[in-house]
C-alpha cells in the first residue's frame, strides 16, 4: 500500500462525500429552477450533476492515489469508472427518451379517452455534461480529501 494520504476509511469517505454533494447540488439546482422542494429529488436519478459519475470518479482517484495510477486495480477501476459513465450518458439517457415518447403516446391516448393515464420516469440519464460535471466533482473531492 502507498502512503498516499489514504487510509480506507478516508477512502470511502471521499466517494460518499463526493456522492452526497453530486446530490445536494442536484436539490438546490432542482430548487433554483422550479421554486420549490422535492423529496423525489434526493433520491432520484437523472439530471445536474451526475451523482453516479461524482461517485466512480471519486473512487478511481482513490485507488489511484492509494495503489498508484499505474496499478492495476486503478485500471480495473477506471475501466469501471468509464462504463458507468458511459452507461450514465448513453443507455439510461436513451431510456428517458423512449419514456418521454411512451409519456407522449399515454398523453395523446388519454385526451380521447382510450386510455387511463400511466406516467413512466423520463429523466433516467445524463448529458455528456452532467456526465463530466459530475466527474469532475468527484475528482475534485478525492483530491481535497487527500
Amino acid at each position: 500500500m502507498s502512503t498516499s494520504g489514504y487510509g480506507e476509511g478516508r477512502a470511502f469517505l471521499a466517494v460518499l462525500i463526493a456522492w452526497i454533494l453530486a446530490q445536494t447540488v442536484k436539490v438546490f439546482l432542482g430548487i433554483i429552477r422550479e421554486r420549490r422542494f422535492n423529496f423525489r429529488w434526493l433520491v432520484s436519478t437523472g439530471g445536474m450533476p451526475s451523482t453516479h459519475s461524482a461517485a466512480v470518479a471519486a473512487l478511481a482517484t482513490v485507488v489511484g492515489y492509494y495503489y498508484g495510477f499505474g496499478s492495476i486495480i486503478f485500471a480495473i477501476t477506471l475501466v469501471f469508472t468509464l462504463i458507468t459513465m458511459f452507461d450514465a450518458a448513453g443507455v439510461r439517457r436513451a431510456v428517458g427518451k423512449q419514456a418521454s415518447v411512451l409519456n407522449q403516446v399515454v398523453d395523446d391516448l388519454y385526451e380521447t379517452g382510450e386510455v387511463k393515464e400511466t406516467r413512466l420516469r423520463d429523466l433516467l440519464g445524463h448529458t455528456p455534461i452532467e456526465v463530466f460535471v459530475g466527474a469532475a466533482m468527484g475528482i475534485l473531492v478525492a483530491i481535497a480529501m487527500r
